[in-house]
């Protein structure tokens, strides 16, 4: 046998004693990379783009229904109507504006109706289009252009 010392331990991080509170244990605070971290999360909620060819085509053979727009926000890119013969009010994506105007408060509009999946539930104005622009307000185009209605 030799006389030769064994070698040293390797070194190890102190360990933490809890005092026994909820705010003395130690948290991990390494989190696991999340593949949608920097990634923009697709909308829920079906755009032009997005709708199946069926439901488009549902969509375009349905009734023609009217009402008024009740809010509409560009930067947001959404807002709702009321049905003229009353009812919930119906949702309206961007997307599905006709037309050379932005959508505002108190314009009238004609629309058709999609349901909003998963559970389709809900319904959502397509195919709008401006009728009457509401009076004494501005009136953006697209472009960016304003009109005095």
């Amino acid at each position: 046998m030799s006389s030769e010392p064994p070698p040293p331990a390797p070194a190890q991080p102190p360990t933490h004693q809890p005092s026994g509170g909820l705010l003395d244990t130690p948290r991990d605070t390494q989190r696991s990379p999340s593949p949608l971290r920097d990634n923009v999360v697709p909308s829920p909620l079906p755009t032009r783009r997005t709708r199946t060819f069926s439901a488009t085509v549902r969509a375009s053979q349905g009734p023609v229904y009217k009402g008024v727009c009740k809010c509409f926000c560009r930067s947001k890119g959404h807002g709702f109507i009321t049905p003229a013969d009353g009812g919930p009010d119906i949702f309206l994506h961007i997307s599905d504006v006709e037309g050379e105007y932005v959508p505002v408060e108190g314009d009238e509009v004609t629309y058709k109706m999609c349901s909003i999946p998963p559970k389709n539930e809900k319904l959502q104005a397509v195919e709008v289009v401006i009728t009457h622009l509401a009076p004494g307000t501005k009136h953006e185009t697209w472009s960016g252009h304003v009109v005095s209605s």
